[in-house]
């Protein structure tokens, strides 16, 4: 298994002989630009329909045929744009011929943002989790601290990726918490530092993690881990 970060809350994540794209904000990403053609990929994963989370996910499906995934209002729309997509809502999940792509709850909002600070609502924020190769993969989205996380990590998590920037989010004392509720082998913080008001130092949240008993790892925007 391996997984590739590309900042804020974007990740290809390659498993079973499939790569899969959490949250495509590949152009125009503060933590560093990656060309779309730089991505090919099978399935895109959006958790929501906020800009930063969808920015190049028709992107992805126009240059490598990839097949979106997303709670059902975000995909009936990038549907009517060509897109091949699957339609989840929390609770929810489909079985796939190499593993399973659930869909979990997520506490924030959703919706498309359109010209003049207008927004259009799209359904509802979710988290994604990744069943394959007897591995599990936790996405949480945007979310706020749950105790239902509880439940989500109940069968053991390999892996989960959260959100720690604050203002939109949990920030990192609410992460620590919901790291005690997870309990997954490795955490990784995502979501921090891409505008002035989610600052957050990521390496002292990790080190806090990780004395607590949850061992949690920083990575660069463009830098690929193998687990």
């Amino acid at each position: 298994m391996r997984l590739t970060y590309f900042g804020h809350s974007t990740f290809r994540l390659e498993i079973a002989g499939q790569r899969l794209v959490f949250d495509p904000f590949l152009t125009e990403n503060p933590h560093g630009e990656t060309d779309p053609r730089d991505v090919p990929c099978d399935y895109v994963l959006c958790s929501h329909a906020h800009d930063d989370h969808i920015h190049n996910a028709m992107d992805l499906v126009r240059l490598h045929g990839a097949t979106i995934v997303a709670p059902f209002e975000l995909a009936e729309h990038f549907a009517a744009q060509g897109a091949k997509a699957i339609d989840l809502m929390p609770g929810g999940g489909v079985n796939l011929p190499w593993g399973r792509i659930e869909m979990t709850p997520a506490i924030h909002s959703s919706a498309i943002e359109l010209p003049k600070g207008e927004n259009k609502a799209m359904g509802i924020a979710s988290g994604l989790v990744v069943r394959a190769e007897g591995r599990v993969i936790y996405h949480a989205g945007d979310t706020a601290l749950f105790s239902d996380m509880k439940l989500i990590g109940r069968h053991g998590l390999d892996l989960a990726m959260i959100p720690i920037g604050d203002y939109y989010t949990m920030g990192p004392a609410d992460a620590l918490e919901a790291l005690d509720l997870l309990q997954p082998r490795l955490a990784i913080p995502m979501h921090f530092n891409t505008n002035s008001r989610i600052q957050v130092d990521a390496q002292a949240f990790a080190d806090a993690a990780t004395r607590a008993g949850h061992p949690t790892r920083v990575l660069a925007s463009g830098e690929t881990i193998d687990l």
